[in-house]
């Protein structure tokens, strides 16, 4: 809850043998105020606390961003500020993910109540995209390492966080849903694309995609999409005709 807190709990964290430090700025459930996500939106905090875990450690550390924020380069810019090494993004989306419909209670049920919760896997990746992006984009970011995090579980899906900027890459809801197998998985589809594509190393392929998005008034408006229908795949469900 204050700088002190954070420079010992570092300096525990190095002597206890960690190779790197990721301070979570972003957890949306926590049991004061100016913890977790609280401080992921906070600037001011952010920078503050990145000097405190400096303080304790000499260990690389990277600030971990919530999604729950309209713009997140302001606060990657303080953790920079701060001595970060990286960004980490993005954490969980603050949710209500259901309702229990006898017994009127939010999704999970803790001793007859339920709380906003962190949605996190599948669901989750555009919007993770959308600010690997957009912190890949920033001038003052563009050259800053990003750890991309959100709904990743096959080759493809880390391709799409490398190919937006993304330097490194973290899995926990893939993993825990399907295995430590879809790693390897991951390895050697990227392997393969990589082969195809004529690269000669996962970093040429890092951040290509910016080179593609571009504001939305930027677009060509005069360009029309036609629909082509693939008669063989067709089952008549007339979803195309409704649209």
């Amino acid at each position: 809850e204050n700088e002190q807190q954070w420079e010992e709990l570092a300096r525990l964290v190095q002597e206890a043998g960690a190779d790197m430090i990721e301070c979570n700025f972003s957890c949306p459930q926590m049991t004061s105020h100016a913890m977790g996500s609280d401080v992921g939106q906070s600037p001011e905090l952010v920078e503050k606390y990145c000097r405190a875990v400096k303080r304790g450690s000499t260990l690389p550390m990277l600030a971990k961003m919530t999604p729950n924020i309209g713009d997140m380069c302001e606060v990657a810019l303080a953790a920079k500020r701060g001595g970060a090494d990286g960004i980490a993004a993005i954490n969980t989306v603050k949710s209500i993910t259901n309702i229990d419909l006898n017994q009127k209670i939010g999704m999970p049920i803790v001793n007859g109540k339920s709380s906003i919760s962190g949605y996190s896997g599948k669901a989750v990746k555009p919007i993770a995209l959308r600010f690997i992006q957009q912190m890949r984009t920033h001038p003052e970011l563009c050259d800053f390492p990003i750890s991309g995090i959100g709904g990743i579980e096959t080759w493809e899906d880390a391709a799409e966080f490398l190919l937006l900027g993304a330097a490194t890459l973290q899995v926990t809801t893939g993993i825990m849903q399907y295995g430590y197998r879809i790693v390897e998985d991951m390895a050697s589809g990227l392997s393969h694309y990589l082969a195809d594509q004529g690269f000669d190393s996962l970093q040429e392929m890092v951040g290509l995609a910016n080179n593609n998005i571009v504001p939305a008034e930027d677009l060509d408006r005069s360009y029309i999409v036609y629909p082509r229908i693939n008669l063989d795949k067709c089952v008549g469900c007339g979803r195309c005709y409704i649209s």
